[in-house]
């Protein structure tokens, strides 16, 4: 079995009176990709962002063992700077990695990265005057130029057609075999079919759906 990178034990958040996640617990490995899903108002964003390290439990811990991670999040609703291009949001989180990358090697992680997943000669365009799928692919695009460790994604596929989803499925999966490891959140079946590893959010904790070898 490869290395444990992520672990959650006891994870807890309670959020408006509720306890959304309750007592919830998942070890994630490397060179894996994991699926979570669950309906609406579940908690899998709240999951999410705790798993990222954006949002501290209640209680229990998450902890990534061995040396320091490099995380990329895509969040559901995109996080980008509307004030800035395609290529200067996706190359934000290496200008202000703490190791210092050369402003060339950015500008060609950027650009491959856009290319990648289909938005070659995007790179000039305010995301403003992108559409919602181009956006959520700007967003994953920035994942992938940072070369994480560890990618936790919220609906990374959920404003694509089909094309565009396959494209970026196909991607974070080849993260994963890659050595990263990739959680992400998904309503879609399909999708979470593709993956290693499917849990299902059920009254704030996970249930194994399916494993595939």
């Amino acid at each position: 079995m490869s290395e444990i990178v992520l672990a959650a034990r006891g994870v807890s958040v309670r959020l408006g009176g509720r306890r959304v996640l309750d007592g919830l617990d998942l070890v994630a490995h490397a060179g894996r990709a994991v699926a979570v899903s669950g309906h609406s108002g579940s908690g899998k964003t709240t999951l999410m962002m705790v798993l990222a390290g954006l949002l501290a439990p209640d209680e229990g811990t998450v902890d990534r063992p061995g040396p320091a991670r490099r995380i990329g999040f895509v969040p559901q609703s995109f996080g980008l700077a509307p004030g800035l291009t395609a290529a200067e949001n996706v190359s934000l989180p290496m200008q202000a990695a703490a190791v210092r990358i050369a402003t060339a090697e950015i500008e060609t992680r950027s650009l491959a990265a856009l290319g990648a997943v289909g938005l070659a000669g995007t790179e000039d365009r305010l995301v403003t005057e992108l559409s919602g799928g181009q956006r959520q692919r700007v967003a994953v695009a920035r994942v992938l130029a940072g070369e994480p460790d560890i990618v936790v994604a919220d609906e990374p596929t959920a404003e694509l057609d089909a094309d565009s989803r396959q494209r970026v499925l196909r991607l974070l999966l080849g993260l994963a075999s890659g050595g990263a490891l990739v959680v992400l959140a998904t309503h879609d079946p399909e999708v979470a079919d593709c993956c290693d590893d499917w849990w299902e959010l059920v009254d704030g904790h996970l249930e194994e759906v399916t494993t595939v070898p």
